[in-house]
């Protein structure tokens, strides 16, 4: 379902790419033009924008729940270490392509994620003028954005895409170890036409709901950027964000003398590499063993996303 997803990313991106013009002169009217001019453009930038938030939330789905199944275990740690990866990259799909309409929203959103990136000890002033093209969000910043939404990011996600689905067709599915040491006969099903014909069904079914989606709620272009005009009150960022930016506004100025914002981010990033080392850290599904902490920690890590990106929702925007 996410490479499904992935390919309707694809094919709406390349349409867009023959209208989209990356520059701050150009980039909102070029838009604009797509939407209200250009037979179904409103469409097609509806479903790519649609298909980005389906695709992430297919994602989230297919990370926890090969994490609640042990899936991971030997000999499927690198296929595990791929698959974070490109989770990893399609959130800077969602990040890099976020700011390319430069519209009032996407450009005070990606000034506040990048100023969160700067905040990263060490190198993140060094990454924060890496991805603005200066100090400041610019032209410069949307060019250089698009450049690694459509050239970089594709490429990096050609190499690790396919070693992921190598990596799935050299090993095979996994079973839950409840299955597995129970031993005996496992259902098998033929991927021609069996399998095959079950996949398409969900992918039409995908493809309904992506369409109704689309034509119900199109995408929205809102105001052009104006880097002069003060920032709108309550800027958010894309939900799949939410919970990390909710985490930053509750965290005090100070925590031991470092820096609130510091510490977070330094927090997320452990975490991030918890969960990519994952299959080194849980031997007990290793040996096909319950493993009921990290179960609970899987557990845990969607409830604590789930009820921070609702607080972000829900909380007051002017405090």
């Amino acid at each position: 379902m996410t490479l499904f997803l992935f390919g309707i990313q694809v094919v709406t991106g390349i349409l867009l790419l023959l209208y989209y013009r990356p520059s701050a002169e150009e980039a909102y009217e070029s838009v604009q033009f797509l939407m209200a001019e250009v037979q179904f453009g409103w469409l097609i930038r509806s479903l790519h924008a649609w298909s980005a938030n389906l695709m992430i939330l297919a994602l989230f789905v297919h990370l926890f729940s090969v994490l609640l199944l042990k899936a991971y275990r030997r000999p499927r740690e690198m296929t595990w270490f791929s698959g974070v990866g490109l989770f990893g990259i399609a959130l800077a799909f969602g990040f890099t392509g976020y700011l390319l309409p430069w519209n009032e929203l996407a450009y005070f959103a990606t000034k506040v994620g990048t100023e969160i990136t700067g905040a990263v000890p060490v190198v993140g002033h060094f990454t924060l003028r890496l991805l603005r093209g200066g100090d400041d969000v610019t032209g410069a910043t949307l060019t250089r954005f698009y450049g690694i939404h459509v050239a970089v990011l594709p490429a990096i996600v050609t190499a690790l895409l396919g070693l992921h689905l190598y990596l799935v067709q050299k090993h095979g599915m996994s079973v839950p170890p409840s299955v597995e040491s129970a031993g005996g006969p496992r259902r098998t099903m033929p991927f021609v036409p069996d399998f095959l014909l079950r996949d398409i069904v969900g992918w039409l079914s995908a493809l309904a709901l992506l369409a109704a989606l689309a034509a119900f709620f199109p995408a929205e272009l809102g105001r052009k950027a104006d880097p002069f005009a003060p920032a709108p009150i309550g800027i958010k960022p894309e939900w799949y964000f939410m919970f990390t930016f909710q985490t930053l506004k509750y965290l005090p100025a100070k925590i031991l003398g470092i820096d609130g914002e510091v510490v977070g981010i330094v927090a997320f990033g452990l975490g991030g590499l918890f969960l990519l080392v994952l299959p080194l850290l849980d031997r007990r599904a290793a040996r096909g063993e319950s493993s009921r902490l990290f179960t609970g920690i899987g557990i845990g890590i969607i409830v604590y996303v789930v009820v921070l990106t609702y607080l972000g929702y829900t909380a007051n925007p002017t405090k």
